[in-house]
């Protein structure tokens, strides 16, 4: 029995496993980095929130076209903190996707506000059909969300021009595709995003004034910048170099994730397009309805009978996973359910298969013909 189970375990060492998932970073660019940070003489004085941070901003900015960016240390702070700027208050109500990581809607609960869940369509994203049936007086903001990667549908930002209701848009799954409209916009480098700081996010704002609050807001609500041009003292000549008007966060990145991050960013372009090389070669090749596009992040297909293709695509070493499930059956957010008629049609079909940058176009080559024939397979 014992010698069955050892051979067991090195037969599962040995099977190749095509990873759902898979952090992307380029190793030499983060050691070359990290030096700089950590010098033998021990001369750097700066770790946490200092210029590698600031680099990083002024970067992501210049790639994307973004004039105010301010860096959080997750994509979940940086949605909290919007949800600050937009001045939510217990009882009032925000649309949100009922299909979406529960990072985007878990603030909101703590906040004391409403999540009005809305429908989904078929490829999984925010339908403006639900959207507009659901607003209400109370309704004072619509979360949008980029699903794996997917980009959003334009009727939707007409429906907030009409009734005057901010858009934030949760682009955690969108990293390396900018966002031409919505009034914030919340992206993350978590581990398994397109590129990586270990964790953190970014926060674009669009104008100056919510710039400058967000990033005193990100810090307790503490000027940095007066107590730096201070020399860092709170004090001088028995005065008060800075000042607290408004409770804030420590949501601050540090120089050691943004050297991670900075090294991403630059590689970043490359990396989408090897992930839009396995996306279409499924979408081409593919049996089934094939959910993928923008960033590319998630490759979704809508199957019957999908746990059973599941579990055997797992018994020929392909990891799938479902990702996201529908907020409204978690225990936090039962009480908010409300009628989605077609994310109940789709919930027992959807399923993500591998895409990262660790597998080659021959795995992708394997994961079509094992689904396809498990497809065929009735």
């Amino acid at each position: 029995m014992v010698k069955r189970l050892s051979a067991d375990v090195n037969n599962m060492k040995n099977k190749k496993i095509i990873n759902l998932f898979w952090p992307s970073y380029d190793g030499k660019d983060i050691q070359d980095k990290i030096k700089e940070l950590f010098p033998e003489d021990m001369s750097n004085r700066w770790l946490g929130e200092g210029p590698v941070t600031k680099e990083l901003e002024k970067e992501f900015g210049k790639k994307f076209n973004y004039e105010y960016c301010l860096s959080t240390n997750s994509g979940s702070s940086a949605l909290e903190l919007a949800y600050h700027l937009l001045g939510l208050k217990p009882g009032d109500e925000v649309i949100v996707p009922v299909l979406t990581c529960t990072a985007t809607n878990i603030p909101l609960l703590r906040k004391g506000v409403i999540p009005v869940f809305v429908d989904i369509k078929n490829d999984l994203t925010i339908d403006p059909n639900s959207v507009k049936a659901k607003i209400r007086l109370k309704t004072k903001a619509i979360v949008v969300v980029t699903l794996g990667g997917l980009p959003i549908d334009k009727e939707i930002f007409k429906i907030s021009q009409r009734f005057g209701i901010p858009i934030i848009i949760d682009a955690a799954q969108s990293l390396g595709v900018p966002e031409k409209q919505g009034d914030y916009i919340c992206y993350s480098f978590q581990a398994i995003k397109h590129f990586t700081s270990g964790d953190g996010g970014m926060l674009v704002l669009r104008n100056k004034k919510q710039y400058k609050r967000a990033k005193r807001l990100r810090w307790f609500g503490i000027d940095r910048e007066s107590k730096m041009r201070n020399d860092w003292q709170p004090y001088k000549q028995r005065e008060m170099t800075m000042d607290i008007e408004e409770a804030g966060y420590k949501f601050q990145m540090n120089d050691v994730a943004a050297s991670i991050a900075i090294s991403g960013l630059k590689n970043s372009d490359k990396w989408l397009k090897y992930r839009k090389k396995i996306g279409e070669y499924y979408k081409n090749n593919l049996k089934c309805p094939v959910i993928i596009g923008g960033s590319y992040w998630l490759a979704g297909i809508l199957v019957d009978d999908r746990d059973r293709i599941a579990k055997e695509l797992k018994e020929a070493g392909i990891e799938t996973n479902m990702a996201h499930i529908r907020n409204d059956e978690f225990t936090i957010f039962k009480k908010f359910k409300t009628n989605c008629p077609n994310m109940d049609k789709i919930e027992s079909k959807y399923l993500y298969i591998p895409i990262n940058i660790r597998m080659t176009l021959e795995d992708a080559k394997y994961v079509v013909k094992k689904l396809n024939t498990l497809i065929c397979r009735k």
